[in-house]
């Protein structure tokens, strides 16, 4: 199982970290082991002091597929569910500044939530699926995929270039502007719609 995420895929957000709008996606992967499931606590890392959430749609890879035409993206998904890509900004920061890979920053273990799933056939349009996340109750978060820069479609047909997808694997899909950090005590719970997803306990 692979989890592939993306990068900068909401203009709001590249923007509020002063980043370039990107012209194609930005691609970077984190490990099974960075998978934290089950509404289980996020133990704050003592790498970091600048923990962030970074909430997101994910999408469930149904079927294997390589180099996936266009218009052919939407038959290797029939899932839709949430996470938090929870990034530690400040090391992200150093390796940016040195051109380095940003596996520490973002694929350390438990760094990434994901909640339950639902059918895709339970929403109106992909284009237009609501989600958000609260921290100790608070709106702080809250993006539309209409909103992508890059859709669910091409964000699959477009990694299916390079990696072949495989049943199982995951996409995050990229995260709204409102990020911001976490310390222990603060509980976070994402929602697509209304329906909670997950509830995450920073310890």
């Amino acid at each position: 199982m692979k989890i592939f995420c993306i990068g900068r895929n909401y203009v709001d957000h590249a923007l509020e970290l002063n980043n370039p709008v990107p012209k194609s996606p930005l691609v970077f992967m984190k490990p099974a082991t960075a998978l934290l499931t089950d509404n289980k606590a996020f133990y704050h890392p003592d790498f970091s002091e600048n923990i962030h959430h970074e909430v997101e749609l994910v999408l469930k890879i149904k079927k294997n597929g390589k180099k996936i035409l266009p218009g052919f993206g939407a038959d290797y998904f029939d899932e839709i569910g949430l996470g938090i890509d929870f990034t530690a900004r400040d090391l992200q920061d150093k390796l940016k500044e040195k051109g380095q890979p940003w596996e520490l920053a973002k694929a350390f273990d438990n760094s990434a939530v994901l909640g339950h799933f639902l059918p895709k056939s339970q929403f109106v349009s992909m284009a237009d699926i609501a989600f958000s996340l609260q921290k100790n109750g608070q709106l702080v978060q809250a993006g539309n995929s209409k909103d992508l820069i890059f859709t669910f479609d091409y964000l699959i047909e477009f990694i299916s270039k390079y990696f072949t997808l495989q049943t199982g694997d995951l996409i995050y899909t990229g995260t709204p502007a409102g990020v911001g950090a976490v310390k222990p005590g603060d509980k976070l719970e994402g929602f697509l719609g209304a329906e909670s997803m997950f509830v995450c306990e920073i310890k």
